[in-house]
């Protein structure tokens, strides 16, 4: 009889339905929201790859040199952080399911699953959409495949992965590894191309002080021309560009701090020089197709003439000391009126 009662009551506690306890809620909800965002990283990570890898002469000029780095760089820092949350807290929930295969059948965790499986056939759906309206839009047929083929992996795999997680039998968790190994594969594979295509954080570096030098003579460039319109003149040394009235202040080399170097030899020419880190080719990750495509310069004598946004000229750069000679047009930019021209 007590034997009977015993059971009865087993039965009763085990028909009682799961409740859901604050700790399940968060769990469930970081482990989700760790989930979508690894996607859309990884995603926007392959995506900037593809595009720096197969760039296209459309859009050349159009995008700086930093353009697909910050992207890049941004995808690869969210990576860093939320794909190990993500596998950390998967690893807890299926230890906890092996522990208490109860907590499996949680109403949350069952619409969270259910949302996740949504998301992502809308997300195939949408994105290949889009993609396919960008190539008839004339996108590059390599990028196309490329980017479908990522959509289908990336997107595809979730979807199967969570497909298998309603089904699953407690106890073969075979699949469910290689499902982890091949997550974890994929992330660092992406992550290490991300880092081939915009280089170490230290070539970044190297890169931003070239990209604050060559900002710096084009300022003091435009100082120049200034300087030649209000006064008829080219300054003997960059010292009389100081303006305390106006604020302007020169910049120096953002690294040494050392004033940049100036000449000028004739009426209308002058040379500015700086000392630069890297190459435009060592910048650009070597990749000669990654290039930005720039206008050819125009030249008077034998140096290029400032067009009136001062930048038909290049700004190009080998490593070390360059130096760049620039002759102003007093066409484009003629001397204000009641100020004699002075011959140097």
């Amino acid at each position: 009889m007590l034997q009977l009662k015993l059971t009865s009551l087993t039965k009763i506690i085990m028909d009682q339905p799961v409740r859901m306890t604050p700790k399940d809620f968060f769990i469930n909800l970081a482990g989700a929201v760790a989930l979508y965002v690894s996607i859309i990283s990884l995603l926007n990570l392959l995506f900037e790859i593809i595009n720096r890898l197969f760039p296209d002469a459309l859009t050349q000029g159009y995008y700086y040199s930093g353009y697909y780095s910050s992207g890049i760089r941004l995808a690869i820092a969210c990576l860093f952080i939320f794909f190990p949350i993500f596998v950390l807290i998967s690893w807890f929930q299926n230890k906890q399911d092996k522990e208490m295969p109860e907590k499996k059948n949680l109403g949350f965790r069952k619409w969270l699953t259910y949302l996740t499986l949504f998301l992502a056939g809308l997300a195939i759906v949408i994105d290949l959409v889009v993609l396919i309206n960008t190539f008839l839009g004339g996108e590059i047929t390599a990028r196309f495949v490329w980017k479908v083929l990522a959509v289908l992996v990336v997107v595809g795999a979730t979807f199967a992965y969570h497909i298998y997680d309603l089904k699953k039998n407690m106890a073969d968790t075979s699949k469910l590894k290689v499902f982890a190994y091949f997550a974890c594969l994929l992330v660092l594979t992406s992550i290490a191309l991300g880092f081939f295509v915009i280089g170490s954080p230290f070539t970044e570096r190297l890169r931003l002080f070239d990209e604050r030098r060559a900002n710096d003579l084009q300022n003091i460039q435009g100082q120049i021309i200034n300087f030649w319109q209000a006064k008829g003149k080219l300054p003997k040394d960059l010292s009389e560009l100081y303006d305390p009235i106006s604020g302007y202040a020169l910049p120096v080399d953002p690294k040494t701090s050392l004033p940049y170097e100036y000449s000028s030899s004739a009426q209308m020419f002058f040379q500015l020089c700086a000392v630069f880190e890297l190459s435009n080719e060592q910048a650009n990750n070597q990749n000669p197709k990654a290039k930005i495509a720039r206008p050819v310069s125009v030249t008077y004598g034998n140096a290029p003439i400032l067009d009136m946004y001062g930048n038909v000229d290049t700004w190009n750069h080998g490593s070390g000391r360059t130096c760049f000679d620039r002759t102003i047009d007093p066409e484009r930019y003629p001397i204000m009126k009641n100020v004699k021209s002075v011959t140097i």
